[in-house]
């Protein structure tokens, strides 16, 4: 879930900051005297928009989740069960040795859970209302480690800093494309014509398809470190337990579109474009640790 609202909102922004440069002529930068291509220029300014849209999906990820999925944020345990995910969340945060994070419930009976946020002390973790049905306290509190984890372990800062290299050269590379095609195929000879800006803006979408192969490598890579320190705060016994309780559920099949990408489970993708391994390579995985 959190990966799937960050790459969403960092291809919108890449997208709006892209549109705003060109109304602001910004552009202009990519040619020198009208004719010629300044890749130096053009690095610069593709770095702006790569890193400027991942940087603020980052800063936003919190707020985003929120309003996406409609967390409810226990800011006073109204019952024994909120009351015991907050506890449990604190004493795996300062196992961890990060700050304690906000705690929230958002209602899906599809059993998940995710975490994000900016840094490793001002970040949020969630569970559905289907995990809290569907698992004992010993699974959710494994759930509930694996996630303490990802924060942990600054997931999400890696994450940043990875797609907005991958941004980068997407720009970088739909605005070559572009400026070939405007030049060899169209023999614009000065400034850019029509299919510089077209070329570019599908390019664009098209390599960022592409690029997103390599933060769901980044992803699946993770969610392997996130399960070993899961079983480390909470056993790895526990943690077997709650992936196994996925797998009997047959929660991939449960899991809905808009949760795809999220946290603990991602439900059936094709291979490259998955965020998480699959369950049985997750489970020996625990089980083959030492």
């Amino acid at each position: 879930m959190r990966i799937l609202l960050f790459l969403g909102t960092n291809i919108a922004i890449m997208v709006l900051l892209s549109l705003v440069f060109s109304l602001l002529g910004l552009e202009g930068v990519l040619a020198s005297n009208g004719v010629d291509l300044n890749l130096q220029a053009l690095l610069v300014y593709s770095a702006v928009i790569g890193f400027s849209g991942s940087i603020i999906s980052l800063l936003i990820s919190k707020w985003m989740a929120k309003r996406s999925m409609g967390v409810h944020i226990i800011a006073q345990a109204s019952n024994p069960t909120e009351r015991w995910l907050v506890d449990t969340v604190k004493k795996q945060a300062q196992e961890a040795k990060i700050g304690m994070p906000e705690v929230g419930i958002f209602n899906h009976p599809s059993p998940n859970a995710f975490a994000t946020g900016w840094n490793k002390n001002n970040a949020l973790v969630a569970v559905s209302t289907g995990l809290l049905h569907s698992m004992s306290k010993d699974e959710v509190e494994a759930v509930l480690a694996h996630e303490v984890s990802h924060v942990a372990n600054g997931d999400m800062v890696t994450l940043t800093l990875i797609q907005g290299v991958v941004n980068t050269f997407v720009v970088f590379l739909s605005r070559v494309i572009g400026f070939i095609v405007d030049r060899a195929v169209f023999k614009v000879e000065r400034g850019h014509g029509p299919a510089f800006y077209i070329v570019s803006f599908v390019m664009q979408i098209v390599l960022g398809i592409l690029a997103t192969a390599i933060t769901m490598w980044f992803s699946r890579y993770r969610e392997f470190k996130a399960d070993a320190g899961g079983a480390k705060l909470a056993g790895r016994e526990n943690m077997i337990a709650a992936l196994e309780k996925l797998k009997r559920g047959n929660a991939e099949e449960a899991i809905p579109e808009e949760m795809a990408a999220f946290a603990i489970n991602a439900g059936k993708v094709s291979k490259i474009f998955a965020s998480h391994p699959p369950l049985d390579e997750r489970i020996q995985a625990l089980k083959n640790a030492r």
